[in-house]
């Protein structure tokens, strides 16, 4: 792995609507380390997605750059911006993205040709890690959530990825597949893959990251070591749902009530 950096400057976006333009978010400024995890978590519908499709290439912002190292993707040729895409970054998306006419076995192997990576020890140990073996002749229907998460990973590391951006790998998962997806994204982390997480879990994403980002509308509002954040008031008021005791609220009221008592709100 080299000691490359994903670097956000000053990176905004905007969608066009009906009533004119409206602003997602604005000025944000990230750096992602080689071989360290990174969580970034906030309520649905604050960006969270966006930023990580814009971290990856395949999203180009209003304004602001991405740097890949010392290059600035989006002044790239489209070429090269491909073979980024391709060889440095893998993304698994909340749909998986996986192909329905093929079965598990072809859909790891086929995503391993795309990126002419196709190496029979590396498929081998890739399925037996990722407890694939017995479900290799199966269609991706046939899969439960958790199953096809798995093989959206799977696929994912077929190219060697120096970073792995997940969009909400829990959503939707029981809590024991979750648990089990949490250790295979720490496990990965460990072989020096960089880890961007995108979650609504915070508890889960925070306790398997080094590093955590938290998003309001418009911007990044916290920004810290993950261990001190799941130590934040704040941060266990309106992401965790604990109160100062550590125990669980008793109503939503207590979160209206909170919400209003945000340090970076005042």
């Amino acid at each position: 792995m080299h000691d490359h950096i994903i670097k956000m400057k000053d990176i905004s976006k905007s969608f066009d609507t009906k009533s004119g333009s409206t602003e997602l978010f604005n000025g944000v400024n990230i750096n992602f380390c080689s071989s360290t995890s990174y969580a970034l978590i906030g309520e649905s519908g604050v960006g969270k997605s966006t930023l990580l499709h814009i971290a990856s290439g395949l999203e180009k912002p209003s304004s602001g750059e991405v740097f890949f190292g010392e290059k600035s993707f989006w002044r790239l040729k489209a070429s090269d911006q491909s073979f980024l895409r391709l060889n440095e970054t893998a993304m698994i998306f909340q749909q998986y993205n996986l192909i329905p006419c093929l079965n598990v076995r072809e859909n790891i192997e086929f995503q391993s040709k795309i990126n002419n990576k196709y190496d029979r020890e590396y498929i081998s140990n890739i399925i037996n890690d990722l407890q694939l073996c017995r479900l290799l002749e199966e269609w991706p229907e046939n899969l439960s959530g958790g199953e096809q998460q798995m093989l959206a990973i799977g696929r994912a590391l077929m190219s060697e990825p120096e970073y792995l951006l997940l969009d909400e790998p829990s959503l939707g998962l029981a809590p024991k597949l979750v648990d089990q997806i949490a250790e295979l994204i720490q496990e990965i982390n460990k072989q020096g893959v960089t880890v961007l997480l995108v979650e609504q879990n915070a508890n889960m994403a925070l306790n398997i990251s080094d590093h955590g980002y938290i998003m309001e509308t418009g911007n990044i509002v916290m920004d810290n070591d993950s261990k001190k954040l799941l130590n934040d008031e704040d941060v266990r008021e309106f992401y965790l749902g604990l109160n100062a005791e550590g125990t669980k609220r008793k109503s939503f009221r207590d979160v209206k009530h909170y919400k209003r008592k945000k340090r970076w709100l005042s």
